[in-house]
């Protein structure tokens, strides 16, 4: 099994350092190339006072500006953008970057900027029956021919037309580790990413989705599995612990040495895991980039 890696970018810039987000890409990123496959933004408006860039903006500027790399969010909040003009919005950028968009959606969860932006609440259970119609919208537009008519439990079409269609359909992610989020994932979805989990959470949902597959009568072996959240590299567990400030620890995240870090990984890797997207915790530090490019990555993929 091939072992694939993802840059996950930074939410936004720091205050009063608005060039600092793309001076710091464009000092690494050359070097990422063949190490890191893609590039990765979240989809969030803000957190608290600190700037923070939208998701879908930055990754039609970066699939322009960084054709070495695929694109993705990880993952599309649903409730953001209505699922038919979402399924135009990626089939555009699929066709425009010679098909370098993977698409990760989810069920959307953060209350505090539905509220904000005067986006509709609903209750969990009502979010996820809406992600299945935009799972289903996603997949008729981009591969049924013209014009399609889909009537959801939340959402509908009705003669929308998606031209041109993209070619290939996109690598569709559903990110989540609910049970029924999950029995989407099974349904839909090409890949099933779980973020900032350990070993023990990551294995326990992932029986649950096999547990999906197996109901369905789909081989678990076709879905692609994923794992999101942050690597800090440190010479010592001490100095990986300060670059989270904090917030991610062994439980969250991958911290620590090259050895720990490889040796909290490589589980992942015999559990089915293929692809890690990583935000890489102190860049541009060229300590931190060497010690990431020249010996975790390697020692994972091994």
């Amino acid at each position: 099994m091939a072992v694939k890696f993802g840059l996950g970018l930074l939410a936004g810039p720091p205050k009063g350092q608005i060039s600092k987000w793309m001076d710091d890409l464009d000092a690494v990123l050359p070097g990422f190339v063949g190490h890191f496959e893609s590039l990765w933004m979240t989809d969030h408006f803000f957190w608290g006072d600190d700037p923070t860039y939208e998701a879908w903006t930055v990754m039609a500027y970066m699939a322009a500006r960084w054709p070495q790399f695929k694109i993705g969010p990880m993952v599309l909040g649903q409730s953001y953008r209505n699922p038919a003009l979402l399924a135009k919005m990626a089939a555009t950028l699929q066709t425009l970057s010679d098909g370098r968009l993977i698409m990760a959606v989810g069920a959307g969860w953060k209350e505090d900027e539905y509220r904000a932006y005067n986006f509709p609440y609903p209750r969990a259970g009502i979010r996820i029956e809406q992600l299945a119609d935009t799972l289903e919208i996603l997949r008729r537009m981009w591969s049924e021919p013209d014009p399609v008519t889909y009537e959801g439990k939340h959402y509908r079409i009705v003669d929308a037309w998606c031209q041109p269609k993209p070619d290939p359909v996109p690598h569709l992610i559903v990110g989540g580790g609910g049970t029924k989020t999950m029995r989407l994932a099974a349904q839909y979805a090409d890949g099933w990413n779980l973020p900032d989990a350990n070993l023990e959470k990551y294995t326990g949902r992932l029986s649950v989705l096999k547990q999906h597959c197996e109901a369905l009568g789909r081989d678990p072996q076709s879905i692609e599995l994923s794992w999101f959240g942050r690597l800090a590299v440190g010479r010592t567990e001490a100095e990986a612990l300060a670059l989270s400030n904090g917030r991610w620890n062994k439980s969250n995240a991958f911290v620590g040495t090259v050895a720990e870090c490889v040796e909290l990984m490589q589980p992942f890797v015999e559990a089915g895991v293929s692809y890690f997207m990583l935000e890489v915790l102190g860049l541009p530090d060229p300590d931190v980039i060497g010690s990431v490019l020249e010996e975790v990555l390697p020692a994972v993929r091994q």
